[in-house]
């Protein structure tokens, strides 16, 4: 029997909010008639590029065409990964994306193909829909009798409505505990699913509502269901093919996807569980969801790679290839022949190529806020276009680093703005790269290894 894991209490970690280099992004900033907007979501310029990606867009979320090729092409700093990472926020959480570099096939402890197959299959999600048993109802008194001598099994007795009907439930240790965990108490709205047990609380009632002066952010106020205590109700939740190929491969099951020790995965594995999927479509009980991989530097993988990717396409079990490069032409890796992007022509023959182009000074001074916001940095007007003429002369890059170190240099004279004094002592400091080249043609005799 195929296994598969229910990931969702997984996926519910509290994750560590970090500023990082395209923690502003959160979309890509479309409008209702998915025009992209000058500035929205974090998203500045490229309005051609995000067009395209839009449309591809659309394309993932119909779900039905499956082993589509794009290709983010433009030169370093002109917004290609901010691009992917936008796709994957406006994609939310149900369908899977999966970011990669293509150097990372290098580093693993197996062969290059099974670490871009275990890609491939992460973001092809697996839609499963089950129906269960549900207790659903208005918590009307809640009873637990502990025994007197404080040892033995707990027992107690719950009391649930509708609005139309009110019975009472004999409770064990075990459901006793699960109360007890949800902080249940008379008035919460709550489901009970019969086939494991899982208590969930949905709410406060609406009827309880004035028992309280005041309420935190957390507080939900639900209406009372309607209808019969227990009903049948439709489960619906989504794992990828690899969760499935772990869980079926490894004694340990499920828990080999929180220790990474995946290992090599063998084919007839993953040929009884395309099987066992194909078969969930026939009788309605799955759907797949065709998501999102995306190879940034994709010039770094090798023949042996694009051989591969071009014929895993052709899988009907394929997902949305977006790759990213800022190469021209250039060698393939692992050949002596060139090709535009380091990339073979028989797969840029099957790819749609989205080009990306400089920014222009307005935008790199409005890119230049926004992360100047994200970063809670208070700059002024004058040093804001100083950085941005610095971005324009240099890069957009070396412009985003220096918001930070400024503000250092401004707080350590105890200031709460960043001052154009601030943005000229931290240029000072770090030079870019054509200051960095000047100072290696004028010292190069006196460096090691030097070549005339």
């Amino acid at each position: 029997m195929i296994a598969v894991h229910k990931p969702s209490d997984m996926r519910d970690l509290m994750r560590l909010e970090r500023t990082g280099a395209h923690s502003h992004i959160h979309g890509l900033g479309l409008d209702d008639h998915f025009e992209p907007k000058a500035v929205g979501q974090g998203m500045v310029g490229q309005v051609s590029a995000r067009r395209a990606a839009a449309l591809l867009l659309e394309m993932i979320k119909e779900g039905k065409i499956a082993g589509r090729a794009a290709l983010l092409a433009g030169e370093p700093g002109t917004g290609k990964t901010a691009i992917a990472m936008g796709m994957s926020s406006a994609l939310g959480p149900d369908t899977p994306f999966t970011s990669i570099s293509g150097s990372e096939f290098y580093s693993l402890d197996m062969s290059k193909t099974e670490a871009l197959m275990q890609a491939l299959r992460k973001s092809i999600g697996v839609r499963i829909k089950e129906e269960t048993e549900i207790i659903e109802g208005e918590v009307v008194e809640i009873q637990v009798d502990r025994p007197a001598t404080g040892q033995g099994t707990k027992v107690g007795k719950l009391t649930l409505k509708t609005t139309e009907m009110e019975t009472v439930y004999d409770l064990g240790t075990k459901m006793i505990e699960s109360m007890l965990k949800e902080k249940v108490v008379a008035g919460d709205i709550i489901s009970i699913d019969k086939a494991t047990g899982k208590v969930t609380k949905l709410g406060r009632s609406f009827t309880k509502e004035r028992d309280y002066d005041a309420s935190g952010p957390q507080s939900k106020f639900v209406q009372c269901p309607e209808g019969e205590l227990q009903k049948r109700k439709e489960v619906v939740h989504t794992v990828t093919l690899h969760e499935i190929d772990v869980i079926n491969s490894r004694t340990h099951g499920f828990l080999a996807l929180f220790s990474g020790d995946t290992g090599e995965i063998k084919t007839e594995v993953r040929e009884q569980i395309n099987a066992k999927v194909s078969e969930w479509r026939e009788e309605g009980k799955a759907d797949i969801v065709p998501g999102v991989l995306f190879i940034d530097e994709v010039h770094m993988l090798d023949i042996e790679c694009f051989s591969f990717l071009n014929r895993a396409l052709e899988s009907d079990l394929a997902p949305i290839l977006v790759m990213a490069t800022n190469r021209g032409l250039t060698k393939v890796r692992g050949t002596e022949y060139e090709s535009p992007h380091g990339i073979p022509m028989d797969l840029l023959d099957r790819v749609l190529i989205i080009s990306t182009v400089p920014y222009t000074e307005k935008e790199i001074k409005q890119i230049l806020k926004v992360r100047c916001e994200e970063e809670d940095v208070n700059m002024q007007d004058d040093a804001l276009n100083i950085l941005t003429k610095i971005g324009t002369e240099t890069s957009l890059r070396y412009a985003i680093q220096l918001i930070t170190t400024a503000q250092l240099v401004a707080q350590k004279r105890g200031a709460s703005e960043v001052s154009l004094a601030d943005i000229k002592r931290v240029y000072s400091m770090f030079v870019d790269v054509k200051r960095s080249q000047g100072y290696l043609d004028e010292y190069q005799s006196e460096l090691l290894y030097h070549q005339a």
